[in-house]
Formats: C-alpha cells, structure tokens, sequence
C-alpha cells in the first residue's frame, strides 16, 4: 500500500505536468469525494505548491494535503473564467475545505399578542396562534433591534411573567427600579393604560420608528397645561427614549448611502468573519460568521466575499475591507458583473470610515475571544501588534529567547511560548551553549534558533517543538536580528523575525527590525504583551542560569572524587547539610550516611584528609 511519502510524490510529479494555464482544480480524497476546488492563473505554479514543502504551508493546507489522493483540472481562457467556474462549482459540491457560509438568511416577524395584556417579541415564523405578525423582514438583526427599541420606548415588559395571572404575585423586578418597564406585575399600570402602551408600540413598528418628536413635544406641552402631569411625564420619558436612540444611530450613520464593511479576526483554530450592511447611509444589519481555520487571511478574505456574495441579492456600489484580499481587480470585475453595476473594494485608512473598519474588526475579535477561551483584551493586544509589525495576521504563536552568562561563563538560553496572548509553560525550553565559549551572544542565539529550527525537521508530531512560531521576538537589538536572519534564510523559513529593546531602566522600549525600530508605547495592549514576554524570557533564562551555577558550586569538589556521582553526592549534602560538614565526618560517620559503602566512605575521607586537599573543603551548599 502507497505510504504517504510515495503518495505526496505521486501527486507532485502529475501536479508537475499541469500546463501553465488559468484554470479550476479540483481535490478528492480516498473516497473519490471531494475536499477542496481552487482557481489558479498557472495550473501547474499553484498545484505544485501544495506537494513541495510543508514547511510555509498553514494548518489548514497541510490538514486537506494530507486527505488529498489525486486530483483533476479544467483549463479556462482566463482567470476570470476561472474564478466564476470555482464559484459555481463549490455552490454545487461544498467541499469540506472551502469557506462555506450557512445562508440564514431566512424571514423574521414581529409577533404581537391578542388580549388585554398584549406582548412583542421577535419571531422566526408564523404560527396559527391567534397573534398578529408584522413582517416578514429579512434581517433578524434588524428586527431584534426594532423590538428591543419600542419595549425600551413605551417601557413594555420583557420578562417571561405572564398577565393578568402573575399580577401582585411579587415585587417589580430591577427594570422597574432603572425605569425600563412600566410593572403591571406589581399594578403600577392599569390595563387600560398598558393597552393603550401596547398600541402605540405597534404603532411605532409598523410606522418603521419613523415618530415625529415634533408632535410628541407638542402633545407634551399640551398635557402639561391641561394639568395632566402623569401623561406629560410618560411622553417626555418616550421623547428622551427617541433621542437616545437617535444618538445612537447617529454613531454608526456615514456619508455614503450604500456600503459594506467587511473584517477578519482569526484566533487559535478560530476565525471570525463580521459583515456591517449599510443602507440610506444607516446601519440596518449585521451578520457574523464564526468558522474554524481558514488559513491565509488574503486567500481567505477573496474566498469569503465569493461565497457571502453568492448567497446575497444586494451587492452595494462599496465594500470596505480590514485588510487587502487576493486577486482584488479580479474580485471587483466578478462583483460588478454579479451585480450589473460599477462595484469598488476599498482599504479606509484614516477617518470615519477606518474608525466603522475598526468597530468591525472589534466585533469579530470579541466573536473569536468568547469562542477560544480568550479575553477582548488579549486579542485586541495580538490585533494591535500584528498591525504595527506588518504581519498577515495576529501571531498565535509567540517564541521568545534570551541569553544568560556570567562573564561568558555558564553560556545558557531560555525560550518561552506565548500562545494566543497567553504563557504556554509546557512549550518552554532550557538550552546549554555548547558550540560558543566566552561571552558570545550573537553566536549563542544563532546557535539556539539553529538548534531549535533542527528539533521541529526531526519532530513527529505537531507539538512542542513540532509547531513552528507565527513570530519569533529575541531580546536584544537590531545586531541579535541581523545575527540570526541567515539562519532562517539558510534553513528556508519565512517567519517574521524582530528584536526587543529595552531603556536604560531596563525597561521595554521598542521593537526592531533590521530596517530600524518600531515604537510601541502608544498601543498599548501590544506594549503590555510585549513587555509581559520580555520580562518573562529575562526571568527564565536567568532562573535557569542561576539553577546551574547553584548546581555547579554545590558538587564541584564531591563529584571530584572517585566513586562519587551525582546521586550520592546528593545524599551526603542531604545528610550533611555542607560540604564543610562532610569534610569534618569522621570515617563512620561516612559510612553511615544514606547510600554509603565502605570504598566510597574511605575515598571521601581520604580526598579530604589528605595533604594539600585544605582549600577543597571551603564550598558551602
């Protein structure tokens, strides 16, 4: 049976043959199912890739490659053709390694109940209840949001209390108290009134919000001279409602009628997609997309925007991305096609448009943070720092590394792990110099990362040392950088390589590149991170540094001596509590010590009794 070197070879030496054509390819796996289709300009340049080197593959490719048995292609007259026959192909056999979006985008009702204590609430369908539906609307975002602003305007309750029959039964929960339910639980209302509430609220939903606080001023006003004071107060309540709500719109309305703004937050085996749906310049949906790997951010932004657009009628004139896709003009050209008018893709940088991309962006970070375990504040520190140093995506993996020496003596390393914002402990790792004497720190980290680049060619199995970093941060300058950049480059990996420099408060100042330094200390929650690892690495190659000179100056002189090793080394210090101890004992009490035989006892007594040996006793554990 083919092992898997001998299928991956096979695959290649077909994948070599392709021609250099726009086309569409498709994976199977084992069981003749497909897995994956992709589009590529060259056949043969995009195939190929996925059977050379894992090395700079994602988990995501290196999961499929691994299912892949063979595959198949059909050449297009060009890319473009390419990328609509993908589209329809993955519409038709939803491979399992494609983005694949659920279109929930089904009708949405507002229900409102019958009787003399009517309640709203939102809907998914229509039942033979007896109620009356308004709708169908098409985003439950929206409709939600309608719901939940005519309940907090006309101060209708939300809980699961049901009248008349738990009127008096207890006291009005904490939204009467905050001034968010008008309590006929507890007969702060009649039922007149409440009705009357009730009708006004439906009113306002089916009139689309769209209430004239002109006139809700004036029939205020009138009430108050009336002396109806009761009335005034509720209306003017209801106002101060309505403008909170128009505040609130106004913070997400933008200067152009018809856009989307699309962002992407990717976590440890996590990745979110947020969609902002604007229409006459208002948001008026929002729509999430939680989904586990995707892979390269770029790949997966074009990939995305493919499926979400396939599933959606309304293409708006403008789409606002986080970050740049792949194939952007071919996307546009698909887009405008689709949607029988002029489409642009856009890349806010500064304004209010960069601000609603950055909400966005938020959005899917706490998405991603809720799903992995992880906090708001970690995520946005690892989002922060991937935009300050360039990088694709935000870094699940940190591995960070430090020197420790004393007057180059006990030349030693540390390696700490940071993953998805947080310390991985089991990933650390301790190095002992070997290759470089003296006070060396250049040659001592390119001894490491040599070292440590060697351990994941030989690992088996995608842990510890098996898991390449998504970013590598040594602690020193720009010389540290430029000492191990060949190392990289000579062992073939791409990861991004920077240097972390501190005051002369021995404290984090920037980071650095080879190009000159990158500040941080105006984000802070990269700074936080940042500082965090570099403190953390100096502590454990200085914990281990010190561990070995302890180690070193306790046995120096009692594994000098014949018979002696480290174990009953340890047992004497242990019984004896010194070195100076020892060397005092008499020759049975050497042989009565823990894991002692009479030619060990006589050669510790010998080595310290004898002539010239006076200065080997003066270490003390």
């Amino acid at each position: 049976m083919e092992n898997r070197e001998e299928r991956i070879k096979r695959l290649r030496a077909k994948a070599m043959k392709l021609p250099l054509l726009p086309g569409v390819y498709i994976m199977h796996d084992a069981t003749g199912k497909i897995i994956y289709i992709g589009k590529a300009k060259a056949l043969k340049n995009r195939v190929s890739q996925y059977f050379g080197s894992e090395k700079n593959h994602d988990t995501k490719v290196r999961r499929m490659v691994a299912s892949v048995e063979d595959f198949e292609y059909i050449i297009t007259d060009s890319e473009f053709e390419a990328l609509v026959l993908e589209c329809s192909l993955i519409k038709q056999h939803t491979p399992k390694y494609n983005i694949l979006l659920k279109d929930d985008k089904g009708y949405h009702y507002i229900r409102i109940t019958k009787g003399d204590w009517p309640r709203i609430s939102q809907a998914k369908q229509l039942l033979n209840d007896g109620a009356e539906y308004l709708g169908p609307y098409v985003s439950s975002w929206a409709t939600k949001e309608s719901v939940d602003e005519a309940l907090r305007i006309f101060k209708l309750p939300t809980c699961s209390r049901s009248f008349p029959r738990d009127i008096g039964k207890g006291r009005p929960c904490l939204q009467f108290f905050i001034g968010q339910c008008c309590a006929p639980c507890g007969r702060k209302i009649s039922q007149v009134e409440y009705k009357e509430l009730a009708r006004e609220a439906e009113e306002f939903l089916k009139g689309g919000g769209g209430v004239n606080i002109q006139e809700l001023t004036r029939q205020m006003n009138e009430a108050a001279e009336n002396l109806e004071f009761e009335k005034a107060a509720r209306l003017r309540d209801r106002l101060s409602a309505l403008k909170k709500i128009a505040e609130k719109q106004k913070v997400v309305a933008v200067k152009y009628p018809e856009q989307d703004i699309i962002a992407l937050a990717q976590g440890s085996g996590t990745s979110c997609f947020e969609v902002f749906r604007f229409q006459n310049g208002r948001l008026c949906d929002r729509e999430t997309f939680l989904m586990g790997d995707v892979g390269e951010p770029s790949l997966a932004r074009t990939e995305f925007l493919e499926r979400y657009y396939s599933m959606r009628d309304r293409i708006p004139v403008r789409i606002c991305l986080d970050a740049p896709a792949s194939d952007m003009d071919l996307l546009e050209q698909w887009l405008s096609g689709k949607a029988g008018r002029k489409i642009t893709l856009f890349l806010p940088q500064k304004g209010e448009q960069a601000r609603l991309v950055e909400m966005c962006r938020s959005n899917a970070s706490e998405h991603v943070a809720q799903a992995v375990g992880r906090t708001l504040h970690e995520t946005a520190a690892l989002d922060e720092l991937a935009r300050l140093l360039g990088l694709e995506s935000p870094p699940q993996r940190i591995e960070s590394y430090d020197i420790s020496n004393l007057a180059g003596g006990e030349n030693v390393a540390g390696m700490v792990v940071f993953e998805n914002g947080r310390p991985s402990k089991k990933d650390y790792r301790k190095f002992r110099i070997k290759t470089v004497q003296g006070q060396d720190d250049y040659g001592s980290m390119r001894e490491v990362i040599f070292r440590r680049l060697e351990e994941f060619q030989k690992a088996e199995t995608a842990e510890g040392f098996g898991v390449l970093p998504d970013l590598i941060l040594l602690d020193g300058g720009k010389g540290q950088v430029s000492a191990v950049r060949p190392i990289l480059e000579a062992k073939g990996y791409d990861i991004p390589l920077f240097g972390m420099v501190k005051d002369d408060k021995h404290r984090t100042r920037a980071i650095t590149a080879e190009g000159g330094e990158i500040s941080i200390t105006s984000s802070r929650s990269a700074f936080t991170l940042v500082s965090s690892l570099q403190e953390e690495v100096h502590r454990f190659a200085i914990g281990y540094h010190r561990q070995l000179r302890k180690k070193n100056t306790i046995h120096s002189s009692l594994l000098d001596i014949p018979g002696i090793g480290a174990a009953r080394a340890k047992a004497l210090l242990k019984s004896f509590r010194t070195v100076q101890a020892i060397q005092n004992a008499d020759l049975e009490e050497l042989l009565n010590a823990p894991g002692m035989n009479r030619p060990a006892a006589e050669a510790v007594y010998r080595y310290y009794h004898s002539a010239g040996s006076g200065e080997k006793g003066s270490e003390d554990a």
